[in-house]
């Protein structure tokens, strides 16, 4: 009997001893923080025949966190002007590029390249024109935010007020408290760059009409014309398809069912400024990372998908319209027969395999453009969900 009383009063005095020590700890703040609660986890919104892209371990996608990148990519803050934002060079009516030959960044300056579509950029195995160690949608990120050389968002030596500005935002505040839930202090430019990144990774465009025609059973969704035009696009006589192919219709596309990444670049005839291969000297291609004589000129193929908003053409804009597109393909290269960048492409030596030239009649070309044009998503550039949230 003695034995259990004494079991039972040590029982007590333990349970108030711990009861005491909590709430010292409570009242001191030292309290164990409650476990961070998981953000609700993203609904891909694609058709039972679309892969999902590949999301990294260290960002996963959440609604909040879409949503955040929404905010902060058309967020005009951003930059050095206060008038500038991601979406400036990426708007959604032109399938996420800007309709200029080239960017203009914040300060004004010219960029030497043409705006690049966004639509599926999350899978794309490389992310820029010319620069296959670019792979990452976070790592990218800070080149238009801080990139010096040309200036985008002009925001280097600024990132204290960056971070300053988004912390004075009670908006901003909540939303990289609910998108970073277990990180103490979870406004960084890290978290920045995450979150519009996961923002990007979004921007899915599986439903034009040859989607509908070719995967989703329905007949009618584009035309006869576009169907030859399919057929054109697939032949080995226009070769259109080695390089724009597949899910993506470029041959540099990565995703969950994926095997390995493909990444391949490019040289298509577009310049021969010597008679030996040269490109004009602020856009060689992938020779500027790798100085490789054999890479002179050779470029990323981007998607095809929604390429009838995406005008104007190639890395630098210089081809104005889809039927200028496919006259350079067929005539093997471009010919320019004055100026600084006078020579005749077809001949360049660096010119890729694919692009041999090709006759076409008129006819062939109206299918080839009709097929081009069953390939805009209007649900894409239309969807709210992707639009300026401010």
């Amino acid at each position: 009997m003695q034995v259990r009383l004494k079991f039972r009063w040590l029982t007590l005095l333990l349970l108030t001893l711990l009861t005491c020590g909590l709430s010292v700890g409570i009242s001191r703040g030292l309290a164990i923080a409650p476990t961070p609660v998981s953000p609700q986890p993203y609904q891909w919104e694609l058709p039972a025949w679309a892969p999902r892209p590949v999301v990294p371990a260290d960002n996963p996608m959440s609604v909040v966190k879409v949503e955040l990148g929404r905010h902060l990519f058309y967020e005009k803050r951003l930059s050095v002007t206060g008038e500038f934002s991601c979406a400036t060079c990426h708007l959604q009516s032109k399938a996420f590029t800007d309709g200029k030959q080239v960017s203009i960044g914040a300060t004004g300056e010219a960029h030497p390249r043409n705006s690049m579509s966004l639509t599926n950029i999350g899978y794309n195995s490389v992310l820029t024109w010319a620069n296959p160690l670019m792979r990452s949608l976070e790592q990218q990120m800070l080149v238009p935010l801080f990139g010096e050389h040309p200036v985008e968002m002009g925001m280097a030596g600024r990132e204290s007020e960056m971070i300053t500005m988004l912390k004075n935002s009670p908006e901003y505040a909540r939303m990289f408290a609910d998108s970073f839930p277990a990180d103490a202090d979870p406004i960084t430019i890290r978290n920045v760059t995450k979150a519009i990144a996961a923002f990007e990774r979004s921007l899915v465009s599986f439903n034009s009409p040859y989607d509908r025609y070719r995967y989703g059973g329905e007949a009618d969704a584009i035309s006869e014309s576009a169907k030859r035009g399919e057929a054109l696009f697939h032949s080995e006589r226009l070769e259109c398809f080695h390089c724009h192919g597949g899910l993506n219709f470029s041959d540099s596309t990565v995703h969950e069912r994926s095997g390995f990444p493909e990444i391949a670049f490019h040289n298509t005839g577009l310049y021969n400024l010597d008679g030996h291969g040269t490109y004009p000297p602020n856009n060689t291609g992938i020779h500027e990372i790798t100085h490789q004589p054999e890479d002179m000129g050779r470029f990323k193929a981007p998607t095809l998908r929604n390429i009838a908003l995406t005008a104007p053409y190639m890395h630098d804009g210089s081809i104005a319209t889809l039927e200028e597109a496919i006259a350079h393909y067929s005539a093997g290269g471009r010919t320019i027969t004055s100026g600084p960048n006078a020579g005749v492409g077809r001949n360049n030596p660096f010119k890729s395999t694919f692009i041999q030239g090709f006759e076409i009649s008129d006819a062939e070309k109206a299918d080839l453009l009709s097929f081009l044009h069953s390939l805009t998503d209007l649900s894409f550039v239309q969807n709210p969900k992707l639009s300026d949230p401010h």
